[in-house]
């Protein structure tokens, strides 16, 4: 018989490759105690990207900057905050990020999704993603469409980041499959900043991130298999100890993470 094909989203590719044992704890099975608290930092990316959608949504003739207050007062996740004065510096923060982000968009451009699910299957995997928005653009030979990430975090990102990202790169062949029009162009939009940082993918480059998703499925898979043919499971989804390990939701759960330096869940918005 075939072997099934391997679901998945970027996610949970990613959950893999950064640390087995947190792939374990989130789609093989739930430790006790289960995940740890809401993070800020979460709950204001989450907000934030909501908004955008919200905003995308009104008819064009309504997408002004007037309405941001409304909707991201509507979408605002409190969860994760040090305290009510923290919540409502990054509220002022955030609002100050959408109103500078939507002034440079037209708002007469239509993507082709906002929030849209791409999916397509390969040999190996049926892949599924949520886009935060795919743009319809020309291009020298037609119509293209462009992936678009948005990005509250970190700065400093660099076109280095969106040529390596899988995520990106699996959203780009999927939507090259679902709209039939070339997607080789990601960005990361980097809210705070303004900034944008791009790559153009080839026919070949995306090949080779989907093979790489392969093989990590492949592992998966294994390991997998191995555990329900008795062998232990901390041995085929080994933990990974770096730097995440801080600020990984199943911290007091693992024995590598209860070592690491603990991280208040407000700590990457804290305002100095």
């Amino acid at each position: 018989m075939p072997e099934r094909l391997f679901v998945c989203t970027p996610s949970k590719l990613a959950a893999f490759e950064d640390c087995p044992r947190r792939y374990r704890y989130s789609y093989v099975d739930r430790p006790t105690p289960a995940k740890g608290p809401p993070w800020a930092h979460n709950s204001l990316g989450a907000s934030v990207h909501t908004a955008l959608k919200n905003w995308f949504a009104l008819p064009a003739d309504r997408r002004e900057r007037g309405v941001l207050p409304t909707l991201l007062k509507a979408t605002w996740v409190r969860e994760g905050y040090r305290d009510v004065e923290q919540e409502r510096i990054a509220y002022r923060r955030a609002l100050e990020w959408l109103d500078g982000y939507v002034a440079s968009l037209d708002p007469a451009d239509e993507p082709l999704g906002v929030e849209r699910v791409v999916a397509t299957k390969t040999a190996v995997l049926a892949f599924n993603g949520r886009a935060d928005r795919i743009d319809g653009r020309p291009g020298p030979a037609g119509p293209e469409a462009v992936i678009v990430d948005y990005k509250t975090g970190r700065s400093g990102l660099d076109a280095d980041d969106a040529r390596g990202s899988r995520a990106l790169a699996l959203y780009a062949y999927a939507a090259e499959r679902v709209f039939r029009r070339p997607c080789r162009r990601v960005e990361l939009h980097h809210l705070p900043t303004g900034t944008v940082a791009s790559h153009e993918h080839t026919e070949e480059s995306l090949a080779r991130h989907v093979s790489r998703a392969e093989d990590t499925a492949r592992d998966i898979v294994a390991a997998e298999k191995a555990v329900a043919a008795g062998a232990d499971p901390d041995e085929e989804f080994p933990t990974r100890p770096g730097s995440l390990c801080s600020w990984c939701d199943f911290k007091r759960s693992c024995p590598a993470g209860v070592k690491a330096v603990a991280k208040e869940p407000w700590a990457a918005v804290e305002v100095a």
